[in-house]
């Protein structure tokens, strides 16, 4: 059975509902919402198992025992008595959400501050995903010791995938953002991009010229999302281009490249050929956008996508 251990932040999420002034608590996160969605659509076929650090209060307990009834392996998720999860906050104007986060104590801070317990999560996994947010919210030196660990699973034979989910603001420059993205890059198996923040960032003109820049860091297979643009591949130095069918009812576009990473990782453990792949994962992310919040059920619930 093939173990996979997603890396990063678990927060509280505070969405809103009808009636105004009040809100529903739940759980979400980018890598996350990818391990949900591939413990939903792998089921017994895969363990899916997440690390993080989390606090000893009552929410942090909440947590644990959410990721448990989700089928998400806790076992390796480290606990501070000193730090609480991070907390954002959403709010809806004329159907348009923004973010408010509480995060500057957040016990995932710390998720990195020993090689040793990075190695112990990783330890019998076949695959360690992460992302720019996971290497966003560490300390300098906690950052250095998290692609330490990923560089040491890399070359003892386990495969690292890496979605870069450029967060301007958690970084303290721009310069500082690009570097570590393109150093967990240079340690990554499969990297999954968005074109509009790689073209922000990185001066990409296409979609094709961020998959050649990951290409060329060393990522074996590179496919970058765009919206509902074209989605570009590029494997082995092979390139292949998908257009995904126009979503006409989207209502809520979180967790659309989470559930998109969790789709074609999904298929490629089931043995799905890369370009099938890719299609499953734009119908998964499509599906997604066409309901309210992060984790969707009804995405996954028809059992269409993972055969």
């Amino acid at each position: 059975m093939t173990r996979i251990v997603a890396i990063g932040e678990c927060m509280v999420e505070m969405a809103p509902l009808a009636e105004a002034g009040t809100y529903r608590m739940g759980f979400a996160g980018d890598t996350l919402n990818t391990a949900w969605y591939l413990a939903k659509l792998l089921k017994d076929r895969a363990q899916v198992d997440y690390f993080t650090a989390v606090g000893t209060d009552a929410v942090s307990d909440q947590m644990l025992a959410y990721l448990d009834r989700e089928t998400i392996g806790t076992a390796s998720i480290l606990r501070r008595a000193d730090r609480t999860p991070g907390l954002y906050m959403i709010q809806l104007q004329d159907g348009e959400r923004s973010f408010s986060y509480w995060r500057s104590q957040s016990a995932a801070r710390t998720l990195a501050q020993s090689g040793q317990d990075i190695d112990t999560a990783l330890r019998g996994a076949d695959i360690a995903y992460v992302s720019g947010i996971t290497l966003a919210i560490l300390p300098d030196a906690d950052r250095v010791t998290l692609l330490g660990a990923l560089e040491q699973f890399r070359s003892a034979g386990g495969a690292v995938v890496f979605d870069p989910n450029l967060r301007p603001k958690l970084w303290p420059d721009a310069s500082t953002m690009t570097d570590a993205i393109m150093q967990a890059a240079r340690l990554s198996d499969i990297v999954l991009p968005s074109h509009e923040d790689e073209a922000t960032w990185f001066g990409d003109a296409t979609p094709l010229d961020t998959a050649e820049r990951y290409a060329h860091a060393g990522a074996q297979t590179v496919v970058v999302k765009n919206g509902p643009g074209e989605i570009v591949m590029l494997h082995g130095g092979r390139t292949s281009r998908h257009h995904p069918e126009p979503v006409t009812d989207a209502v809520d576009t979180t967790a659309a490249g989470d559930s998109f990473n969790a789709g074609f990782l999904a298929s490629r453990i089931i043995g799905t050929s890369l370009d099938q792949a890719v299609e499953r994962a734009a119908r998964l992310a499509a599906r997604v956008v066409s309901h309210r919040g992060a984790l969707v059920i009804e995405a996954v619930s028809a059992g269409d996508l993972i055969n």
